[in-house]
């Protein structure tokens, strides 16, 4: 008896509806991590001129937000923004997007997990590289399982570290001492008691990382082969996390700025020590220990995420054969890709242990920088003919959103470090190597750029006389993902 052909890849079980995919893709954003790790920096540098670079931020958060919404419906896999861009400028810029990409999904979830020993120090004394590297190992241990049993674990996180996101609201507004004004007529502090003043440069070159602190809210994307109905359901994911992520982290920054006895309180960047001088070491205790819950939640997001950015990368075919099939494995019971989840979160795990990686924080504002740009300038073709009828939800304002983000993220660009634009020319060179050695030569059967089998477009009609669907339409239930029409 013939048998019908098993497929290489089997699907990921699509069990999240729009509450799941939020509760997972804010732990990604993580407002508490982030408004105690990446935003002291910010505020040290730009005092309170901090809150109008995040509001800023958030407006061009959600220019880029409207582009993942309308680009994740339209090409809903888990491959994220290089699947996006390699449907819409070319298979070559979506490998480029992935090798930044790639590259940062392993640096970020090291650089949050190493700030857990700093708030887990009230309660016990770890060594930064042996807590980070244990956050790590616990995150990909959880990162392993079904995507119903991340979204609740990560969903009891998530309310923690809402709760300290919270108290420090409430506590700053309690202990309002510096005027309203000083959000708008901003000074930067020099921590000796001086102060210069926040200018339109300083706000500009200080974008990158306040994008940064945002970041996450595509996460909706990644997990869109895990969403019911993702043409539906992605948009609403990314923009309600995205609202709710800058409502988290921008309220607190607020009453921090205004609850500070002296403006060199920010210059110091130790934002704990703040919340102890209003209410005490136990509150700030209490604080602490939910900012490292925070942390791991993120951790934990980033390890799912990132393995199924991975996963997507074997089913399109990117490395040798036998690599491919490992990464693209799927756990029987669980249903999640076990081997590409280990395979991204181990290295961090080593990472955190050995490699001096907290100071690449630049480099990966400038890599999420150089995403959205991309994502901008997708968004824009994203209406041409081939595209137009595909069912997806539509931005407003097009093409004056894409237009706008894609020329503010370039000016942004242009402040940025030296050092770390050059890193990212240099991991950028590596990719093009790469793709003129390996993968263009096998262009015909590598990186080919997929969707799981139900998203395709559904079948011609058979013409009379029984001949098989046209070419690009989608196979059977069962089998392998389809094969999105290549003209870029």
């Amino acid at each position: 008896m013939n048998e019908s052909p098993k497929p290489d890849l089997t699907a990921l079980p699509r069990s999240l509806g729009v509450f799941g995919g939020v509760l997972l893709t804010l732990s990604c954003v993580t407002p508490a991590s982030s408004l105690f790790i990446v935003v002291p920096p910010l505020l040290q540098s730009q005092g309170s001129g901090a809150v109008l670079t995040l509001l800023i931020a958030a407006a061009l958060s959600l220019g880029v937000g409207f582009c993942y919404a309308e680009l994740g419906t339209l090409v809903p896999s888990a491959g994220g923004e290089y699947s996006i861009v390699g449907q819409l400028l070319g298979r070559l810029a979506g490998w480029l997007v992935f090798v930044i990409s790639v590259v940062s999904l392993l640096v970020i979830p090291p650089i949050i997990a190493l700030g857990a020993a700093g708030y887990l120090s009230s309660v016990v004394s770890l060594d930064p590289a042996v807590a980070g590297a244990l956050v790590m190992a616990l995150a990909v241990a959880v990162g392993v399982l079904d995507i119903k049993s991340n979204a609740l674990i990560t969903g009891i996180f998530l309310g923690i570290e809402v709760l300290a996101a919270a108290v420090v609201s409430v506590l700053g507004f309690l202990h309002v001492r510096q005027p309203v004004s000083t959000l708008l007529h901003a000074v930067v502090p020099d921590g000796q008691g001086g102060t210069s003043p926040f200018t339109t440069g300083l706000l500009i070159s200080g974008l990158a990382v306040a994008l940064f602190t945002y970041n996450g809210f595509g996460t909706a994307v990644y997990l869109s082969e895990d969403l019911r109905d993702p043409r539906r359901t992605v948009a609403r994911t990314v923009l309600w996390s995205l609202l709710a992520g800058v409502v988290l982290i921008t309220v607190p920054v607020a009453a921090i700025c205004l609850g500070v006895d002296s403006a060199d309180q920010l210059a110091a960047g130790d934002l704990v020590a703040v919340v102890d001088s209003w209410a005490g070491s136990t509150v700030g205790t209490f604080v602490s220990l939910c900012i490292a819950a925070a942390i791991l939640n993120a951790v934990i997001v980033m390890v799912l995420q990132n393995g199924r950015v991975l996963y997507a990368s074997a089913r399109d075919r990117t490395w040798p054969d036998p690599v491919n099939r490992v990464l693209g494995s799927l756990h029987p019971r669980w249903g999640s890709p076990w081997a590409a989840t280990l395979a991204i979160g181990v290295p961090g795990v080593v990472l955190a242990l050995a490699v001096p990686i907290d100071a690449l924080l630049g480099f990966t504002g400038v890599v999420v920088a150089v995403i959205y740009l991309l994502l901008g300038c997708a968004a824009l073709a994203a209406r041409r003919a081939r595209h137009r009828a595909t069912p997806a939800w539509r931005m407003p304002l097009w093409p004056v959103v894409p237009l706008v983000t894609i020329g503010v993220l370039a000016y942004s660009l242009t402040q940025q470090s030296l050092r770390d634009l050059l890193i990212t020319g240099a991991v950028l060179l590596v990719g093009i190597a790469y793709w003129f050695g390996y993968l263009r030569p096998r262009s015909a059967t590598h990186w080919v750029l997929t969707l799981p089998a139900d998203l395709a477009a559904a079948p011609a009609a058979a013409p009379a006389g029984g001949a098989a669907p046209a070419a690009g339409t989608a196979p059977a239930p069962g089998t392998a993902p389809a094969t999105l029409p290549e003209n870029v």
